[in-house]
């Protein structure tokens, strides 16, 4: 338990000493890799959460070394799943979302950032899953284009002055109705928990 204890402490101490203050021009670039859990939510009921993997990008540009604009380009899977008398039925719906956050950095090192905006997002597959069998939904049934808050935090870790480690977690909430088959008013919703490396160029 000692060494453990030493060890992250070594970790942190490691991150601190190589913190770096951005200047307004500053730009990061973050591929990066995480875990999704989606549901839908509409006016009647909730489905249950739906895991996938998310994978992406996002470019950070700094404005000064508190705020930055945050774009680029995420893959998601969202969408439900629902259970019942032994039945597995499942809507997965494959979306790339380009977020526009406003990014703040805090802390007197500036490793912890808070981020929050907008995010379009565009279906890129849309398949209903019964009890393994899967058929496609049909374009007259669901949206192409989806408008969703965003927001998220996250903490880098320092490596050396143009490299770092993020790990962060990013919530989507949907601000515009999905179905087109029924007046029924449905919305994805979900979170992601992500790692990344951050690159500055």
């Amino acid at each position: 338990m000692k060494r453990v204890l030493l060890s992250l402490f070594a970790l942190a101490s490691f991150g601190l000493a190589n913190a770096q203050i951005k200047e307004k021009g500053t730009v990061e670039i973050t591929p990066k890799i995480g875990v999704s859990s989606f549901a839908e939510f509409s006016n009647r009921d909730n489905t249950n959460y739906n895991s996938g993997v998310e994978l992406g990008a996002t470019v950070d540009y700094y404005f000064n070394n508190r705020w930055s604009l945050r774009s680029g380009l995420i893959a998601d899977k969202m969408g439900s799943r629902i259970e019942d008398a032994g039945n597995v039925y499942e809507d997965e719906l494959k979306y790339l979302s380009i977020p526009v956050n406003a990014n703040w950095h805090f802390g007197s090192t500036r490793k912890w950032n808070l981020n929050f905006g907008l995010s379009p997002s565009f279906l890129t597959s849309s398949t209903f899953i019964e009890n393994g069998n899967k058929t496609t939904i049909p374009e007259s049934a669901i949206e192409s284009f989806q408008l969703g808050l965003t927001y998220g935090i996250g903490y880098k870790i320092g490596i050396n002055d143009k490299f770092g480690i993020l790990i962060d977690a990013q919530f989507f909430s949907g601000m515009t109705n999905i179905n087109k088959a029924t007046q029924e008013r449905i919305t994805n919703n979900g979170y992601s928990l992500n790692v990344g490396g951050v690159i500055q160029l």
